[in-house]
């Protein structure tokens, strides 16, 4: 029975502590928004002014395999869509990264460059595509360009294929790539609740002073007999009664 008891006790303490949380956070919720807004403003300056905006130039390939030079075959086209993960190992290989580098003179490293490029297939196709990220448009185009031609080789020397035509050139890209600016500022809208929230939460939870005639029953277990009202009436009386008695003490 002592123990149903103690259990509600805690129960009880703990609705009340929770409470008195929620309490707090609205009676700071000005102060919490005001910190959101404050770190979503940052974000979006940081995501407008600080992140270079990366521009994307794409060209296509297209690649068949026919066994017989005068027909193209159900089979042929069969092959070449199995092939096509073949292919796009060979253009992002390492032998055509280092001619694009060397072609254009460019100060990236392997790595870098892989990075910037992706190599994709649409759907029940023989064409890949290849689409190159660069702050630069232009020199997006010319690394779209470069690989396309240097890649349709290698594709012909290694895989033994009749020829690989270039259906589209790599295009120079009007507006930059989405940098994500919403999406950025929202988070760092959210991050700014969260931590102000947070820093008010933990603040209010290592705070031990005795505030009401509750805590001080709950923390010392002491019993209040009685609570003084001070009101601001009672406390201007009293300053209005020290001006009098001072006035009078100056008049003798």
């Amino acid at each position: 029975m002592n123990n149903n008891t103690a259990a509600e006790k805690q129960a009880e303490e703990r609705e009340i502590d929770l409470g008195r949380l929620l309490s707090i956070l609205w009676e700071k919720f000005i102060l919490i928004i005001f910190v959101g807004v404050l770190f979503g403003a940052v974000s979006f300056l940081v995501s407008k002014f600080l992140i270079t905006p990366v521009y994307m130039s794409t060209t296509q390939l297209y690649v068949l395999n026919r066994a017989d030079d005068s027909t193209t075959t159900l089979t042929d086209l069969q092959t070449s869509t199995q092939l096509t993960k073949d292919y796009i190992i060979l253009v992002q290989s390492r032998p055509v990264l280092e001619y694009v580098i060397s072609d254009l003179d460019l100060d990236k490293s392997v790595k870098e460059l892989s990075e910037a490029i992706s190599v994709t297939t649409i759907a029940d196709s023989r064409i890949l595509q290849i689409s190159v990220k660069d702050a630069d448009p232009y020199m997006a185009k010319e690394i779209a360009d470069s690989m396309a031609n240097f890649a349709a080789t290698q594709i012909c020397e290694i895989m033994h294929i009749e020829d690989v035509e270039i259906v589209e050139d790599g295009n120079v890209a009007a507006a930059p790539e989405s940098t994500g600016i919403k999406k950025i500022t929202a988070v760092g809208a959210f991050l700014g609740i969260i931590l102000s929230s947070g820093i008010i939460v933990i603040k209010s939870l290592l705070d031990d002073t005795i505030k009401t005639s509750d805590d001080l029953e709950k923390y010392l277990g002491i019993s209040t007999l009685s609570i003084i009202p001070l009101c601001k009436e009672m406390d201007d009386g009293r300053g209005k009664l020290s001006k009098k008695k001072s006035k009078k003490k100056g008049s003798k």
